[in-house]
């Protein structure tokens, strides 16, 4: 049984950072691509950025290019989040999720290749 547990989620002040760490089970962590998601009250899940198995390879979404790292430890079956310059905007719930494949796919922020997901960790940034 997979299981992916978030954690790290903190009240920030705007301009500040939070790192969130993910651990997944159950799987073969170093064959498969990772995600963040975010949802804020009232709006869709956003994809904000994936890394492919190996960690060779990552992908952002726009809002959060250049602010933000994310990073795998595969021996230790781990997905680090780093953000930085949080503005109210980035409030919402994140969820870590594993794909099926290796690669983040094109239509990676769209959320439909990947299979396994967590519970969430809210990350709330206030002015």
């Amino acid at each position: 049984q997979v299981q992916v547990e978030e954690s790290g989620g903190d009240l920030v002040q705007a301009g500040g950072s939070v790192r969130l760490s993910c651990t997944a089970s159950g799987l073969t962590f170093d064959g498969v691509a990772m995600g963040w998601f975010r949802q804020a009250p009232g709006k869709d899940r956003q994809g904000v950025p994936c890394i492919n198995y190996s960690g060779g390879r990552t992908y952002y979404t726009d809002s959060v290019k250049g602010r933000s790292i994310l990073s795998r430890a595969n021996a230790k079956s781990k997905l680090y989040l780093q953000m930085s310059s949080l503005s109210p905007e980035d409030t919402a719930t994140y969820y870590c999720a594993a794909a099926k494949y290796e690669a983040c796919s094109d239509s990676w922020h769209s959320g439909g290749q990947f299979f396994d997901w967590g519970q969430g960790t809210q990350v709330t940034v206030y002015p």
